[in-house]
C-alpha cells in the first residue's frame, strides 16, 4: 500500500521535473532567439554605418572633382542623397515592422500549439466542443 503511494509520489515529482526541465529549455530557446535578434540588429547597424561612411567618401571625392563652379548641381546631387538616405530608412522600418508582425505572429503559433484557449487542449477554442 506504502509503497504504491510512494511510487506514486515518485512518479508525480518526476513529472513536475521533467516539465521544469522543459520550461527550462523553452526559455533557453527564446533567449538564443533574443541572441540571434540582437546579431541581425548589430549586422544591420554595421552596415548602416558602412553605408554612411561609403556616402560620405563619394560626398568627398564630389567635392575634390567639383572645386569651384557646379553649385546648383551639387546642390541637386546632395539633395538626392538626402533622399535616398530617407528611402533607405523608411525600407529599415518597414522591413523592421515585418520582423515584428512575423514575431507576434510566431508567438500565436506558439502558443496554439501549447493549446489554446477553452475547448480543451490542441485546437484553439472553437465552436466549444470538447467542454
Amino acid at each position: 500500500m506504502r509503497t504504491r503511494e510512494r511510487e506514486r509520489e515518485r512518479e508525480r515529482e518526476r513529472e513536475r521535473e521533467n516539465k521544469r526541465e522543459r520550461e527550462r529549455e523553452r526559455e533557453r530557446e527564446r533567449e538564443r532567439e533574443r541572441e540571434r535578434e540582437r546579431e541581425r540588429e548589430r549586422e544591420r547597424e554595421r552596415t548602416r554605418e558602412r553605408e554612411r561612411e561609403r556616402e560620405r567618401e563619394n560626398e568627398r571625392e564630389r567635392e575634390r572633382e567639383g572645386g569651384g563652379g557646379g553649385g546648383a548641381e551639387r546642390e541637386r546631387e546632395r539633395g538626392s542623397v538626402r533622399e535616398r538616405e530617407r528611402d533607405r530608412e523608411r525600407g529599415e522600418r518597414e522591413r523592421e515592422r515585418e520582423r515584428e508582425r512575423e514575431r507576434e505572429r510566431e508567438g500565436e503559433r506558439e502558443r496554439e500549439r501549447e493549446g489554446g484557449g477553452g475547448g480543451g487542449g490542441g485546437e484553439g477554442g472553437g465552436a466549444k466542443r470538447k467542454r
